[in-house]
């Protein structure tokens, strides 16, 4: 394992992007298995090498630049995705409206009948049964 250690010593190895890379050659490969067309399988070549690339990089500045990018466009769909997964867990308990004035998602705890909302960014009043 020392050896190992001391090839990796000063290149930069894995990030979230690298992750993404591995996940995108496994579900293009994936693919590959119902679509019977030989050169998709390439395809699911090119991410798996670039990540080959990056973990070996020594340039670590440019593959920080890289993640960097990727975590500003992946992250809102992460952060969006994690909402959606609390709102479906809740929903038992819980009833969620959009605000009319300035789109905040409000919530309301089910069963309290007809209710006036007041939303806390706009103070916008709206009545809805929860």
């Amino acid at each position: 394992m020392d050896w190992l250690r001391r090839f990796m010593y000063g290149r930069y190895g894995q990030d979230e992007f690298s992750i993404a890379l591995i996940l995108l050659s496994m579900i293009v490969s994936i693919i590959c298995i119902f679509i019977p067309v030989p050169w998709i399988n390439l395809v699911s070549l090119i991410p798996f090498g670039y990540y080959i690339f990056r973990t070996f990089s020594k340039n670590i500045a440019a593959r920080q630049k890289e993640n960097r990018w990727f975590l500003s466009w992946s992250m809102p769909i992460v952060r969006w995705m994690q909402n959606r997964i609390k709102m479906l867990k809740q929903r038992k308990h819980y009833r969620f409206f959009r605000c009319k004035g300035c789109g905040q998602t409000l919530r309301v705890p089910k069963g309290r009948g007809k209710i006036e909302l007041t939303c806390p960014k706009c103070r916008t009043k709206m009545v809805k049964k929860s």
